[in-house]
């Protein structure tokens, strides 16, 4: 997740770039940048090279979101401590072009 978030922060957002993490009842992980855009998920075709971030983000985490801050947005995530994903890992196969899930 920090990852693909912190890639996306300074690939699209701009600077600063902050990066938080709290270990609480979930992992959160808080990626802040200076960008307006907020992050849009999307279904990559079989021929795209990219577009599939936010999508596996989408579906290894418990939840996600953005929201605006004074100057830029911040993108965050939850996951659970016990290692459990935030669907069934049908859409992560479909993603990679995998015939079954994992």
């Amino acid at each position: 997740m920090v990852s693909e978030l912190v890639t996306n922060a300074i690939r699209y957002g701009g600077s600063p770039v902050a990066l938080r993490l709290i270990r609480d009842d979930v992992l959160i992980c808080e990626v802040s940048d200076a960008g307006n855009a907020q992050p849009r998920l999307r279904r990559a075709r079989d021929t795209d090279e990219g577009g599939r971030g936010l999508f596996l983000v989408a579906q290894l985490t418990s939840r996600w979101g953005s929201r605006y801050r004074r100057t830029g947005k911040t993108v965050w995530t939850e996951q659970r401590l016990d290692g459990a994903v935030g669907s069934d890992g049908a859409g992560v196969a479909a993603a990679l072009g995998l015939d079954t899930a994992f």
